[in-house]
């Protein structure tokens, strides 16, 4: 049984003699109560009516409330369906007289008397609309459907929307609802019927609740959030709404179902239904041109309802007026609709929550946050106050200082007190929301005198696609003198210039890009440096633009975070999607991301090419580790589970060794064990042969293959046993016969490389213990070096060098070195699988000095820099003289080298001297003599 309603405030009288007359009319209050309804009596005539008509009722309710709104509740669920309106609306005064009497009383918190209010919205909205469904399956107007199917309202679904949604309703609120019906329920030839019938009980149920009769209404209900309300039903089916909101929806209707849950009828179906519109509210890239739709929409809504000008308290409308609760709902809103559909975590529908949530994130400042908090709550309340004088639906400050004064004395203070207070809370509420949907025009950028652009280029900006539509064009306009005083200060303004055009030209849109660029100026930074240095990251991000919503998100600069919290992360959001193509096209945009955050830390300086390259190497093993449990889920619906233990990918080439760069293909063996079973057991069960070829083949196009979203990563399975001519997957037994008795000495050294980097744990171990026990056998070291000796002239017939930049193919260049490095680690039986182990193998293996291990080391490393540079610069191998003066910058920046002459002498130096040392240890075994 719950305590007696704690009174820690108190309100006014402002008819004394009213509250004295109520409160002599209940005698078995006690002193607290009794001061409690006489400030309420003398206050408010809505209230005072209640207080008389439930005198009875009211003192033990106020002796144990909690129970007594339960109590509430259980009597209205249980009401027989011929008591429905007088039932209902005695609840309601009752519900609605004790949770007053709470508020005022400061008993109750804002949260929990706007939850009481909802709560009860929502069981009468259910009781009502089900008591409907149930005549007309009495009366055979629903077909198909019996008595069990009430329960769950034959398929009918009602959204709460607005503040009923989002459990924040007012004493005089319009419950705002969508009401929807499940057409799968009924046969299709039914349709119609089964319709009419929908739009009866929702008439019907409608009725019930908003129908004033001599007890008074329960809620007014408002149907017009529903898809077209001027030429739609007041109930639809749900696959007319979906195809609706798909095609049609708006920035606003957005905002409104981030608030919206269904509260009655068939819940689940509700619960779907929303799912179902998840891309629709929650976009997927960060949504800043919501910001300039609700920017319009509150225009509008101040032009509609003349809440503009300036602020004056009397009259002043507390929901849509300056400063008021409906700025600080945009505000909040907005920002969700913003950031929500990358971050789950946002998606929450009160207003006091979603602020939290925001600050949480870092996209609203803590500071910010409490004080928008503190208003919304204090807002609410007096909005609340009004509302209690007279059950009118207002948010309307009155203008009389009568009517001031009264809704000062239900709040326990003066009048004046009341406007002091709100004049300072709306007028802040003001300045710290209207800068977010209006941003002044700031500073202008400094004069470009000094510049001259080429006119030929401006001019040619309008043709483009991004800035085609009317609203792309408009922004840019706003955002052209910031881009174009940045461009001014860069070293080269009409080779940036060129460079920007370049970027423009392949975007695709630009409404959404320009309006993060508008929302976030500090991006034309990292836009101008980017388009200025790197010819391949502009590209990649004129086709990628969203990849930009990673740099607002917070952690952008943050240090790695490592394969494994990659690997977690991407599964997690990979397991959140159920269609496999939506999978696919996720890993895709995720692994943008972080591709991009590499270049962009690499092009900064914030990190070297080394650690690039193992940067792209862990994100690449993250990405295939989460895609591939998608595969083998989507395979096995159709041909049942892999038989026997699974694959395993084996990396191979750079990506087994850790190390890639920007443009790397991906080299891979699937090494599979089928241990005892030939066959699959599913729909369409394979042999296991096919079975698993089949699968690779999957794997590869789920890697690969182009999609709305791009692809991933280029796959090269040419390394796997007998090459192109051998089997696109490879058994384990077949894999362990190969290595022991087939395989050529080439190919033992590419295995010096392999690293497991996805699929069955337990044959991953396998594969790397028996890799080890393979390396660590005694070899015939001239007929290793022998073959290493002709593969090197095979290497250099095949693929000479195009140029001193060429760092890759060559003597002394990056395959030369790493030919050594895998033949010192094959020679020496070394496990690991980097460059740097393997020259130290070369040393234990007599094949170097520590000192020539050493420079071959240095020359790798200064290869590898450029190599990385280059890739990230052009996408290919570098002209020095045709990457610009950024690029150029870059490229002695990334290589440590103050001028480009220095590197490339030093480059041709590495060379020589690396094709040198390693030309020596080959020559001594092709003349037949050894270290």
């Amino acid at each position: 049984m719950s305590e007696a309603l704690a009174i820690n405030r108190l309100p006014r009288a402002f008819h004394p003699d009213l509250g004295q007359e109520t409160r002599a009319a209940l005698p078995e209050l006690t002193a607290e109560q009794g001061e409690l309804i006489e400030g309420t009596a003398g206050s408010s005539p809505y209230l005072k009516g209640f207080i008389d008509q439930e005198r009875d009722w009211l003192v033990q309710a106020l002796q144990h409330p909690d129970q007594a709104f339960t109590d509430v509740m259980e009597a209205a669920r249980k009401l027989p369906s011929d008591q429905l309106k007088p039932g209902l609306r005695q609840a309601k005064r009752r519900m609605a007289l004790l949770t007053a009497l709470a508020d005022l009383a400061g008993a109750w918190p804002l949260e929990k008397v706007t939850a009481a209010l909802t709560d009860f919205g929502a069981l009468a909205t259910d009781v009502a609309a089900k008591a409907e469904i149930a005549a007309l399956i009495r009366r055979g107007k629903l077909p198909g459907m019996t008595q069990d199917e009430v329960e769950t309202a034959a398929g009918m679904v009602i959204l709460a929307m607005g503040k009923m949604g989002a459990h924040e309703l007012n004493y005089s609120s319009d419950i705002d609802l969508i009401v929807l019906f499940d057409e799968t329920r009924f046969d299709p030839d039914d349709f119609y019927e089964a319709r009419q019938g929908m739009v009866r009980a929702t008439r019907n149920f409608c009725a019930t609740l908003s129908d004033k009769t001599s007890d008074g209404y329960v809620f007014r209900t408002d149907l017009r959030l529903r898809p077209d309300p001027a030429v739609t039903p007041v109930c639809l089916a749900m696959e007319a709404a979906e195809r609706y909101y798909e095609s049609l929806g708006r920035t606003w209707e957005r905002a409104a179902y981030i608030k919206a849950r269904p509260c009655a009828g068939d819940i689940t179906a509700g619960q779907r239904f929303l799912e179902a519109l998840r891309p629709f509210v929650w976009r997927r890239h960060l949504d800043f041109a919501a910001i300039q739709d609700a920017h319009d929409m509150r225009l509008r809504i101040r032009e509609n309802k003349g809440t503009g000008g300036n602020l004056s308290i009397p009259g002043h409308d507390m929901k849509l007026g300056q400063g008021g609760i409906r700025e600080i709902e945009f505000f909040t809103q907005t920002r969700q609709l913003i950031a929500g559909g990358r971050d789950p975590e946002l998606r929450v529908r009160g207003t006091v929550p979603g602020l939290a949530a925001l600050a949480s994130k870092g996209w609203v400042p803590e500071d910010v946050t409490e004080k928008l908090t503190d208003h919304y709550r204090a807002h609410r309340e007096v909005e609340h106050r009004i509302q209690m004088i007279h059950d009118a639906q207002t948010h309307k400050v009155p203008n009389s200082d009568d009517g001031i004064e009264r809704v000062a004395c239900l709040m326990g203070i003066s009048r004046d007190e009341l406007t002091a207070d709100l004049t300072r809370r709306l007028t802040e509420v003001h300045e710290l929301t209207e800068g977010f949907f209006a941003p002044g025009p700031g500073a202008s950028p400094a004069p470009i005198q000094e510049v001259d652009f080429d006119k030929g280029v401006l001019a040619r900006w309008t043709a483009y696609p991004a800035l085609r539509s009317q609203r792309g064009a408009r922004i840019f306009e706003r955002l052209k003198p910031e881009l174009l005083s940045r461009l001014a200060k860069t070293a080269k303004p009409d080779e940036a210039l060129l460079a920007l055009d370049g970027f423009l030209a392949g975007l695709p849109a630009g409404v959404q890009l320009f309006s993060l660029f508008e929302a976030n100026p500090h991006l034309i930074d990292l836009l101008v440096d980017i388009v200025g240095t790197s010819h391949a990251l502009a590209t990649h991000l004129s086709r990628n633009a969203s990849v930009f919503d990673a740099v607002i998100g917070g952690s952008f600069f943050s240090d790695w975070p490592g394969q494994v919290t990659l690997q977690a992360d991407l599964m997690q959001a990979l397991s959140e999607e159920n269609d496999y193509e939506t999978q696919l096209d996720l890993a895709r945009r995720w692994c943008k991301e972080w591709h991009f955050r590499i270049g962009v830390h690499h092009l900064r300086g914030l990190i070297d090419g080394a650690q690039a390259g193992r940067q792209y190497a862990e994100l690449a093993q993250a990405v295939i580790a989460a895609v591939l449990p998608c595969v083998v889920e989507q395979f096995a619906k159709k041909h049942g589970p892999a038989p026997g233990r699974g694959a395993a990918v084996l990396g191979m080439g750079s990506l087994g060794a850790g190390r890639i760069n920007s443009q790397s293909d991906l080299d891979m063996i699937v090494i599979y064990d089928p241990q005892d079973q030939d066959m699959s057991d599913g729909p369409r069960p394979l042999a296991t042969r096919t079975y698993y070829a089949r699968f690779t083949q999957a794997l590869i196009t789920a890697l690969s293959a182009p999609m709305s979203q791009g692809r991933l990563y280029e796959v090269d399975m040419r390394l796997r046993p007998s090459g192109n001519q051998g089997p696109v997957a490879t058994s384990w037994a077949s894999f362990i016969n190969y290595q022991q008795n087939e395989a050529w000495v080439w190919e033992h050294l590419a295995l010096t490389r392999a690293h497991v980097v996805a699929g069955n744990s337990a044959l991953a171990d396998d594969i790397e213990r028996f890799r080890t026990e393979l390396m660590s056998r005694p070899l015939d070291r001239n007929k290793v070096l022998k073959e290493v000796a002709e593969m090197r002239d095979r290497l250099a017939a095949a693929k000479a060098p195009v140029g001193v930049w060429d760092t890759k193919n060559g003597p002394g260049r990056l395959m030369d070195i790493e030919l050594l490095a895998e033949t010192g680690a094959l020679l020496a039986g070394l496990p690991q699988h980097d460059v740097s182990s393997g020259l130290d193998g070369a040393v234990a293996a007599g094949l170097l000095e520590v000192a020539q291990a050493q420079t071959l080391k240095h020359c790798y490393d200064l290869c590898w820099s450029v190599q990385c540079a280059a890739r990230l610069l052009s996408g290919k191998t570098i002209e020095a003289d045709k990457i610009g003066e950024g690029g150029t910058a870059f490229l002695c920046r990334a290589t440590g080298f103050d001028q480009v002459d220095q590197l490339q002498a030093a480059l041709q130096e590495c060379y020589a001297s690396a094709a040198t040392l390693i030309g020596g240890v080959v020559t001594e075994v092709t003349d037949g003599t050894q270290r």
